[in-house]
């Protein structure tokens, strides 16, 4: 890739859009770049500006589009990434690349992918993309009636955004029932659960796929998978995300190729066709079909997953700033990414309670001394806050990422929970069997 396309002499200052996980391990990357001169990140985080990874903007109004493109114009900023889904649903990059600025991430029209289950159901039907069968409600009694029909095990989704949490799989009628009333009687989930997708269950593994989307090419990444479950042997209540793994050895060669022939190609040209067309990052929440064998789609999002970036941000070696903005620029094909042959594991760490209520402003102590207690390891911060004596506070119910590499996933791993056991928070909880699937995979040393 001729780089003298993209660069000046100083390189690109980069803007990062959000305060989570997943922007403080995009941040990380892209100050690792060598044609990044600068990252900014707003709002940011308390352990994002302490890490040196980016300078925190904790003042920027990321939901005013005339703020964001001030201040990109007056910083000279000449790449934005845009992390979180709302500010992609509410359209932030419309204004941005209107403004002229490059700006990595879906417009609202394409984010709909995300920002509506029925709309992405509706494209899959439409250009034959393989997913669960399905019906869209907004009254409670025929989704009853529906869901009677075709009996349980069987999943409730709000149609709209609720960070991860507006999924139910029921394994009971009366569990069913419960999330229907949840959603469109009791509006627990408020606008976004008015409409519900009410599909099948299907057997099989999970599995996260990611791909580099420039509106007509698509570029897939090293494969990750995540724990979605908040308890250990993936039981409880869905989560954001309590841990994640790369690469993810379900993810072979052959399945990269059946997935990016069935089901990311079709999305991007049919989103094309559409007149949607889509730039940024397809993520694919994928089941790996126990009767066929075969990949369908669970459903889209439309950023880097939260906490799959963390794992694939450790193991890129490629200048994460080159790519993205060939991306912006439809200059996709022909790029290859160069990826650690590592393996990475993080862990995440939430507060007790989550992912129902949780105490906010508990204290995490010894962090630092934590982060040295193995090698290759970094801790990504999500919900953390300074209070007015200057100790690290919890504020969210997923806070810290401690993400390790190793020559396997299971060194990894040891090294990751080596740190999570120094770090001191009695308010905190984690799951201990993150990577289980994938250790169990690797071959027993005879």
């Amino acid at each position: 890739m001729n780089q003298a396309i993209f660069i000046g002499a100083e390189g690109v200052v980069v803007l990062v859009i959000g305060g989570g996980g997943r922007e403080h391990a995009l941040c990380y990357a892209l100050q690792r770049s060598s044609s990044c001169d600068a990252v900014f990140c707003a709002p940011g985080n308390a352990g994002i500006a302490d890490s040196g990874d980016a300078t925190c903007i904790m003042d920027l109004d990321i939901r005013n589009s005339l703020a964001v493109i001030s201040f990109c114009q007056r910083w000279g900023v000449g790449l934005v990434v845009v992390g979180p889904e709302a500010p992609l649903v509410a359209g932030l990059v419309n204004d941005l690349v209107k403004a002229g600025i490059p700006t990595f991430g879906p417009s609202s029209e394409a984010a709909a992918l995300e920002g509506s289950k029925d709309f992405m159901k509706k494209l899959c039907d439409k250009y034959g993309i393989p997913t669960a069968k399905y019906q869209t409600f907004t009254n409670v009694s025929d989704a009853k009636k529906y869901i009677e029909k075709q009996g349980a095990p069987i999943v409730v989704k709000v149609d709209g955004l609720a960070s991860g949490k507006g999924v139910v799989v029921a394994e009971t009628l009366e569990e069913a029932y419960g999330a229907v009333d949840s959603m469109l009687v009791k509006g627990n989930f408020g606008s976004a659960g008015r409409q519900i997708i009410v599909e099948e269950f299907l057997e099989g593994e999970e599995a996260s796929f990611f791909a580099l989307v420039d509106g007509e090419n698509a570029l897939p990444l090293a494969s990750a998978q995540d724990h979605k479950r908040v308890g250990e042997g993936d039981t409880g209540p869905n989560t954001g995300g309590m841990g994640a793994y790369s690469p993810a050895p379900i993810l072979t060669k052959e399945l990269e190729s059946v997935v990016m022939k069935s089901i990311i190609l079709p999305t991007v040209k049919g989103m094309e066709a559409e007149g949607c067309r889509f730039v940024g990052v397809l993520y694919a929440g994928l089941i790996i079909d126990s009767k066929s064998g075969l990949p369908k789609l669970l459903e889209y999002n439309v950023r880097f997953g939260d906490p799959e970036c963390q794992v694939l941000m450790v193991r890129l070696e490629s200048d994460l700033v080159q790519i993205l903005l060939a991306a912006c620029k439809g200059q996709l094909s022909g790029v290859t990414l160069d990826w650690s042959k590592d393996s990475a594991l993080v862990v995440v760490l939430a507060s007790k309670g989550y992912p129902g209520d949780y105490k906010r402003g508990t204290i995490i102590k010894n962090l630092q001394e934590a982060e040295v207690a193995a090698s290759k390891v970094k801790i990504f911060h999500a919900g953390t806050a300074l209070d007015s004596h200057g100790n690290m506070v919890a504020m969210g119910g997923r806070v810290l990422g401690v993400t390790a590499m190793g020559s396997d996933i299971a060194e990894a791993q040891e090294r990751a929970y080596q740190v999570v056991n120094e770090i001191v928070w009695p308010e905190g909880f984690c799951r201990g069997d993150i990577g289980w699937r994938a250790v169990s995979r690797l071959p027993v040393a005879k």
